[in-house]
């Protein structure tokens, strides 16, 4: 593991790599959320997993959450961070996966055709507000422009996954809410969950690098 600092018009962002001794196949770079950093449950399960399986990961922390606030900027801000540090997400000279949760999720779909980037990696996608599924989204996720892969918590309220448009590329992570934590009664345990999460995103990603 190792963290570089980035500039960008926003302030300095943040990018922690995962890496394998093997030749890694692509990069998959990974941002947080509007309410919470690169800690969270399934970024920690795709750095742990996916290295060993021929992917370099990199988790990336936009400025605003380097900078300690806790009010994520406007969506521009958001996306002009994203550009400005995709030259040294594309440094290993490896294809570029754009990926987020989230907010993040949206980042990735709004900018994957201007960078470049070879896919995207959709997690928790809020695919309208809680209660408000008139104000969808779905636009920014079928406007990507390259394959794209979602995978939604079965009770997500920002979008259960029988809600996305048909010809959706997405995994269900039964019983799972917007971060993907599963209730107890549900019987599938945290491990169990990000197990599935990893081995779709992987198989995924193998379908496509071989």
């Amino acid at each position: 593991m190792e963290t570089e600092t980035v500039g960008t018009p926003a302030g300095d962002a943040r990018i922690t790599w995962y890496r394998e001794a093997k030749p890694a196949r692509a990069v998959v770079a990974v941002s947080h959320g509007a309410g919470g950093g690169i800690e969270v449950r399934d970024l920690r399960a795709l750095a742990a997993a996916l290295p060993a399986r021929g992917y370099t990961v990199a988790l990336v922390e936009q400025p605003w959450r380097v900078a300690g606030k806790k009010v994520a900027p406007a969506p521009k801000t958001l996306d002009a961070a994203w550009t400005a540090l995709w030259p040294a997400l594309e440094k290993p000279g490896l294809p570029v996966v754009a990926g987020g949760r989230s907010a993040g999720a949206r980042v990735a779909c709004r900018t994957a055709r201007e960078l470049g980037a070879e896919a995207v990696l959709a997690l928790s996608f809020p695919l309208h507000p809680p209660g408000r599924p008139e104000k969808s989204r779905a636009q920014e996720l079928t406007g990507a422009g390259v394959p794209t892969l979602v995978v939604q918590g079965g009770r997500d309220p920002f979008g259960r996954p029988a809600e996305f448009p048909p010809g959706t590329e997405l995994t269900e992570i039964a019983h799972g809410d917007h971060g993907f934590a599963v209730p107890k009664k549900a019987g599938v345990g945290e491990a169990e969950s990000m197990g599935r999460l990893t081995d779709a995103v992987a198989s995924w990603l193998d379908g496509m690098f071989g």
